[in-house]
């Protein structure tokens, strides 16, 4: 069998010689009585083994992956401890025990991540995770402090280092090619939540990594990696070095995309509460508005979710949102954007406050604005600038008392007729709507809807 494929449960089968590594003086004969009571006992006969002495038998199973390199024994161990730690993961605690102080309990996990087969390498992350989660947070400096350690002075710092660079190498090239992303990703949404991991995970460029792996889910499986690096992403949200990095990338349109097709609670939940963190850094805010999360969070809203946290994150991001529109939809914005002629759908556009408000800011340096848009119509090749151009110049014409006669004045209803037959469909559309108002007048264009 593929040892890649290998179950906890088919490695618990073997049956381990352990007389003979006693023998060759590789386990002590206290370790050799201690396994002999353990192994292949009932889960109730090693539970209360562990809760009589948990630290003693930490200490058999990490002296055996120090000094046992025999795969078979090594897959077996990190079985037990792995079955262990499933049944209760409080256990992991055990390897923080005060008597295995001399003990570097961290580093024979650390060494078999780079050298084992895929089943060592996935048992020693996991357990990995969990035991240095379960450290006693006063225990940031030295992981040993006697002579006997197997690399004196290693301090939990590097072991978190190392770890963050053996799960960036898993996503950039996964030792098993459908296991190796889950697994590093399942690890990382634990331990991102230490400042060191943060730091650690964006001086690897671990970020960019996340990215591709943002996208719509469908599967159970391809739900629960796309929670969890969510849930990463979260977790990176609290950290400014990451924030700037999430600005420059794709993050941002893949969540918004994420959001608006999943149905799961969990995965709507973690994504809503990264747009609460991210909402007023930097340009976050503007970018959201551009992608038409107010109006997603309108429908988000209007679903039953049973998360009280939900909620209230959504009325949190709505009125966030609110602001930036407001803060958006300043004239000066849209005349910036007329006069670079970067014309597209930003929100001002299809706003009606906006037109209602701002409509007689088109008369300044004798409709300069107006006069622009319509020499986009002439000289620009693309069709969104085109379209919006001829929304715009309809919006003018509906809310300016005079806007039938300045726009005819201008010369612009030729212009607009040519774009009538634009290959563009979304150009035709609107060119159209603006020849409707064009002709049929104030008092009938309201009639007229986009």
């Amino acid at each position: 069998m593929d040892r890649a494929e290998l179950s906890t449960e088919q490695v618990l089968k073997r049956d381990i010689p352990w007389e003979t590594y006693m023998t060759t003086k590789l386990i002590s004969g206290t370790g050799l009585q201690l396994l002999r009571r353990y192994d292949n006992r009932a889960e109730s006969v090693r539970a209360q083994l562990l809760d009589d002495d948990g630290p003693a038998y930490v200490q058999v199973f990490v002296n055996i992956l120090r000094d046992i390199f025999k795969e078979e024994t090594v897959e077996y161990v990190l079985a037990l401890i792995d079955e262990m730690l499933t049944a209760n993961p409080k256990r992991a605690r055990l390897f923080h025990d005060k008597s295995l102080a001399n003990e570097d309990t961290y580093e024979p996990f650390l060494r078999l991540l780079w050298k084992g087969n895929w089943f060592i390498q996935e048992k020693s992350c996991k357990i990995l995770a969990l035991i240095v989660s379960a450290r006693p947070k006063t225990q940031d400096g030295v992981v040993a402090n006697g002579e006997n350690s197997k690399k004196k002075g290693t301090t939990i710092n590097d072991v978190l280092k190392e770890l963050v660079e053996w799960l960036c190498t898993q996503l950039k090239k996964p030792s098993h090619p459908t296991c190796g992303i889950p697994t590093a990703i399942n690890c990382l949404a634990s331990l991102l939540k230490e400042p060191v991991v943060r730091s650690s995970f964006v001086q690897a460029d671990g970020v960019k990594l996340l990215i591709p792996l943002i996208t719509p889910a469908s599967t159970q499986q391809s739900i629960q990696l796309l929670y969890e690096t969510c849930l990463c992403v979260w977790l990176l949200s609290y950290y400014e070095p990451a924030i700037e990095y999430l600005a420059t990338s794709r993050a941002l349109p893949r969540l918004v995309d994420v959001v608006r097709s999943s149905t799961k609670e969990k995965v709507v939940r973690v994504v809503v509460l990264t747009f609460r963190n991210l909402l007023s850094k930097g340009t976050f805010g503007a970018q959201m508005v551009d992608l038409g999360l107010p109006q997603i969070v309108q429908s988000l809203k209007a679903q039953a979710w049973s998360d009280e946290d939900l909620l209230e994150a959504l009325n949190h991001l709505e009125d966030g949102l609110k602001d930036n529109i407001k803060k958006l939809s300043s004239f000066d914005k849209y005349k910036q954007e007329v006069l670079l002629g970067h014309l597209d759908w930003s929100p001002m556009h299809k706003d009606p406050l906006f037109w209602r408000d701002n409509v007689s800011c088109f008369e300044e340096n004798d409709f300069q604005v107006l006069r622009v848009l319509i020499t986009i119509m002439e000289t620009s090749s693309d069709p969104r600038a085109l379209a919006v151009a001829c929304f715009d110049l309809s919006q003018f014409i509906q809310h300016h008392p005079a806007g039938r006669v300045i726009v005819n004045d201008l010369k612009a209803k030729e212009r607009v007729m040519k774009l009538m037959n634009h290959d563009s469909a979304e150009v035709t559309k609107n060119a159209l709507l603006c020849i409707q108002r064009l002709f049929l007048g104030a008092k009938y264009a309201s009639f007229l809807q986009a």
